[in-house]
Formats: C-alpha cells, sequence, structure tokens
C-alpha cells in the first residue's frame, strides 16, 4: 500500500479495528492512528458510533466480501454513515487437504482452533464426502464466540469451548 500515491492520506486517518490482531495488521499496514475494539462487531460499532455520531463525513469501512456482520447498517441506525469498499474475498477450498483427511482418518489430532464460522462450515461440508465428519466432530473444538461454534453444534460436536471474549489470547487460553 505504501507504494500508492494517495497512501499518506489514508494511513494518516484513524483506523478503527475490531480486535488486536486487526489493530497490528493496520499498523503493519502503515496506519498511525489505530484504535481496536477489544472485542466483536457490537463492540466496534459502540465504539464508533461514540466517536463518529452525527458527524457530516462518512466513514470508509475497507471489508471483506463476506462479512459476518452489517458494521455500516448498524452504524446507519446510530447516526453515522459509512461507505464501503470490498477490499478483500476469502476463496473457500473445494475439498479437505489431503494432510488433514489422513490425520482425521488415523486420529492424530486431539483438537481444532476455530476463528470464524465460514470456516467451521466449510470444514464440516468437506469433511463429509471426505468420509471424516465423524473423526472431526470427535475432536475438542475451541472457538473464538458462539456464533463461530454454531455449526459445530448443529452438527453434532460434543466437545466445544468457547472463549470469554472474542479475541485470539481468551481464545489460546481455552487450551
Amino acid at each position: 500500500m505504501s507504494a500508492h500515491s494517495r497512501a499518506g492520506e489514508l494511513t494518516n486517518l484513524p483506523a478503527f479495528t475490531v480486535g488486536a490482531r486487526s489493530a497490528e495488521a493496520a499498523r503493519a499496514a502503515g496506519f498511525g492512528n489505530v484504535v481496536s475494539a477489544n472485542g466483536a462487531l457490537a463492540d466496534l460499532v459502540a465504539l464508533a458510533a461514540s466517536r463518529f455520531a452525527g458527524g457530516s463525513q462518512p466513514l470508509l469501512y475497507l471489508a471483506g466480501e463476506d462479512r459476518a456482520g452489517d458494521l455500516a447498517g448498524d452504524l446507519g441506525r446510530r447516526g453515522v454513515t459509512v461507505e464501503t469498499a470490498v477490499i478483500y474475498r476469502a476463496i473457500a477450498a473445494e475439498r479437505l487437504p489431503a494432510e488433514l483427511k489422513q490425520a482425521l482418518s488415523n486420529a492424530q489430532l486431539d483438537g481444532a482452533l476455530h476463528y470464524s464460522r465460514r470456516s467451521v462450515t466449510t470444514l464440516i461440508e468437506l469433511s463429509r464426502p471426505a468420509g471424516v465428519l465423524n473423526a472431526l466432530l470427535n475432536l475438542a473444538h475451541y472457538c473464538l464466540s458462539d456464533e463461530v461454534a454454531a455449526p459445530l453444534r448443529n452438527a453434532g460436536a460434543r466437545q466445544i469451548s468457547v472463549a470469554p471474549r472474542p479475541d485470539e489470547a481468551a481464545l489460546i487460553g481455552l487450551l
């Protein structure tokens, strides 16, 4: 990004992030004034609304194509105008990697860390045709939030732990 002729205009603006990892990434990208909500989407909405409600200029939301919530809509209902720019897209795998299929088939895994509902859903969907769904569901699952854990519960997983806060430190703390 630093090579773009107008990068300084963007990186001089304050950047608001959901959590610490996103804040680190924003700093690494050159943003100097980064504020983390240290939580989930609702925490970011509350933080941004407290700072920008009633403002005359819109906020720029640099977003992924697939989003778990509606930041722009939530902020709009609180009087904050948001312009959304989709800047990345995650493409789901079409089949389970051979190494993972083998590890599940051979009971070589004890547990799995889960960061997003979409990736959990994809993992479950790919495990079925690979013939390892039962092995997957028998693992211990460590989830960033209840939202992330929901597809596992619906699929019948029994060993699910949810982080007390939606951040990586709390997730790792479950181990």
